[in-house]
């Protein structure tokens, strides 16, 4: 694929650390890999049924890659670029979350108010959990013991006990929640609020909202580094930039156009976005606040989910 260089592009890229985008294309049936650490698309595996949410294990080995167009999840071997297995979900599968230990996938359906339960080693459904109407994003404390679902057309955020697999608290949030982040030590998380344009900032323990980030237009998700928040403005063609301490928005980067997800880096020096208008991977500066490279990738990227993989 043709590749796009700005001009700071090489030696923002040349200390990037070895890791992987796993890029759901959505228009294009698709999911592509990208090199970070040279900025190139290294690899295009055929998914189908309009792939959207996407979910890389902690341990690299497998991309789980929800289509809800074929009410499946496509369960990608990382290394090999291979598709190793299908798992049919029903419904409308969306938002994907493996757990820490990865031997647990949930699915949300959009349409059953509904996490799906994956055991990734029978590669089966075996349980399903209620949440709130319209689940989109999916999260797991780094513990592995709470799942948090945000459940966009209930304006709130359902809190399961991965354990008894049932849901024990229900957050009330901004208008129509779409991606939900928690931070690394597990103890707050983040959701980019669609129809109230701002972020709600939760305290997990405390199981209440305990703030608001106003942002861009439509945000989509939120990634979280060197102590702020970069939330990708899906109408304003901008990631929205604020400080977690304070809550105070520092700055609006022009990315491509509708951006939707966004991850930050193993080693927190870099943004990664899907452009869905422009076709682009772009990359930012964490540290800088600007854009230093974009890479051309499939048609309509969204990568919603947890899309990086690292590879050392």
């Amino acid at each position: 694929m043709r590749i796009l260089v700005l001009a700071a592009l090489a030696a923002g890229i040349a200390n990037a650390s070895a890791e992987e985008a796993f890029v759901t294309n959505q228009l294009s049936d698709d999911l592509i890999v990208v090199d970070l650490a040279t900025a190139r698309a290294i690899a295009t595996i055929p998914i189908g049924g309009k792939p959207a949410g996407v979910a890389v294990s902690a341990d690299g080995r497998f991309a789980y890659v929800t289509s809800p167009d074929a009410k499946a999840v496509t369960v990608v071997d990382a290394a090999a670029r291979q598709v190793a297995g299908r798992i049919e979900v029903g419904g409308g599968p969306l938002g994907i979350a493996v757990t820490p230990d990865g031997k647990t996938v949930y699915v949300a359906d959009w349409y059953a108010a509904a996490v799906r339960v994956i055991d990734a080693a029978s590669r089966s459904v075996t349980a399903s959990i209620a949440v709130g109407a319209s689940p989109s994003g999916l999260a797991v404390t780094p513990d592995g013991k709470l799942l948090l679902s945000a459940d966009r057309d209930d304006d709130s955020v359902s809190v399961v006990d991965t354990a008894t697999r049932e849901r024990k608290a229900v957050i009330k949030v901004g208008t129509r929640p779409f991606g939900v982040t928690i931070d690394a030590d597990g103890k707050r998380a983040y959701t980019a609020n669609v129809g109230s344009n701002d972020v709600s900032v939760i305290d997990i323990t405390a199981g209440a909202e305990i703030g608001r980030v106003p942002v861009g237009m439509r945000p989509y998700a939120v990634a979280l580094t060197l102590g702020r928040g970069f939330v990708t403005d899906q109408y304003g063609g901008t990631v929205s930039v604020f400080d977690v301490t304070t809550l105070k928005p520092v700055k609006r980067i022009n990315v491509g156009d509708y951006p939707e997800g966004i991850n930050a880096t193993a080693d927190g020096k870099r943004i990664i976005v899907a452009c869905w208008e422009s076709n682009t991977l772009d990359i930012i500066d964490a540290a800088e606040l600007k854009v230093i490279g974009e890479v051309k990738t499939g048609d309509g990227p969204r990568a919603f989910g947890m899309f990086l993989r690292r590879t050392e």
